[in-house]
């Protein structure tokens, strides 16, 4: 009867009842969605900033300020998208209880995060050439220059801690602690990033910005 009562007050997942518009949803979903719709209002916020901002300048990006690479941060893009693919793959191994093939799954999402911050900073500041910093994009020296870092870093914050976000819950998956449920969790943040780095990389770098 002890048992039964430390049972009773353990950890179990909650889930709300069958409705029949909307089905079966756990609270940590409905939670997390949330938070996405919120978050998504803040880009949604930024880049209506950056439209106006833009839309009101007789010259938006001035002769000595550089132009953004588009081919290098595409190839980003198309890692982003990558990464979305492979998360994909986790959770439907997770459901399938394949623990080590959703353990690689987790771990090349997470690499695809890391080698995505590692490119914007490549970008930013240069790695094995000079960034856009020292080519004279400077943070306040306009608003091109101060709409592009604060929209791309924000995004990038949530590159990071998508990242580390993967990582805990790889190293939980590892030891037996996490669930198909909570990877589920994970994939909706996951590809929430990965869909509004599309409409970033649309809106910032392929709109031509002129001189």
């Amino acid at each position: 009867m002890q048992a039964a009562a430390a049972q009773a007050h353990g950890p179990r997942e909650v889930v709300w009842p069958q409705d029949p518009q909307f089905g079966r949803a756990s609270a940590g979903k409905i939670a997390m969605w949330i938070f996405l719709v919120s978050d998504g209002l803040s880009f949604a916020g930024l880049l209506l900033a950056y439209g106006i901002l833009r839309g009101e300048s007789l010259i938006w990006r001035h002769p000595d300020e550089p132009s953004l690479g588009i081919a290098f941060t595409a190839g980003l893009t198309f890692l982003l998208i990558c990464s979305s693919v492979t998360m994909v793959f986790a959770y439907e191994a997770a459901l399938e209880g394949r623990r080590s093939r959703a353990a690689l799954f987790l771990g090349l999402t997470a690499l695809g995060g890391v080698l995505f911050l590692l490119g914007q900073y490549s970008e930013y500041f240069g790695i094995l050439h000079p960034g856009l910093a020292r080519e004279g994009l400077v943070f306040g020296q306009s608003a091109y220059a101060s709409t592009f870092y604060v929209i791309t870093s924000f995004h990038g914050f949530h590159v990071f801690s998508g990242t580390v976000y993967i990582l805990v819950t790889l190293g939980r998956w590892m030891r037996g602690k996490a669930t198909p449920a909570q990877i589920e969790l994970l994939g909706l943040f996951w590809h929430f990033v990965d869909l509004v780095w599309i409409l970033v990389f649309t809106i910032v770098y392929l709109i031509p910005t002129g001189s």
